[in-house]
């Protein structure tokens, strides 16, 4: 049996994760969201969100797209490769209702994939 669970082993927690990504991400981006990923040595996909008020000005849309981001994660954790991912949103992701945004994010991941089959 598969566990769907969310706990704290699958977040980035601090800057130190985070930083970890950035050094040297591969890239899957659309015109609203961009997910960088580095291969870690845990086993598993961990996600980090970064969603600046700059880029989606209110906070309701703002938990939205990290609720949505989060359970899409969750629910297909165990067909990522072993990852730290960062999400990255731009402007315009506001004006994409729940199932765009869905389909945009797995798109991306699935990306995200190739590239690790690849590499």
């Amino acid at each position: 049996m598969v566990k769907l669970a969310f706990p704290r082993e699958l977040r980035l927690l601090t800057p130190k994760h985070f930083n970890f990504v950035f050094q040297q991400p591969q890239r899957a981006s659309s015109p609203e969201v961009t997910i960088l990923g580095r291969q870690n040595e845990l086993g598993h996909p961990r996600i980090g969100l970064t969603i600046a008020k700059k880029n989606v000005k209110r906070a309701h849309e703002r938990n939205r797209i990290k609720r949505l981001a989060r359970e899409y994660f969750r629910l297909h954790q165990h067909e990522l490769p072993p990852m730290d991912f960062v999400l990255l949103v731009r402007r315009g992701v506001a004006e994409l209702d729940n199932h765009q945004l869905t389909e945009v994010l797995g798109k991306l991941w699935r990306r995200h994939c190739r590239l690790a089959q690849k590499s």
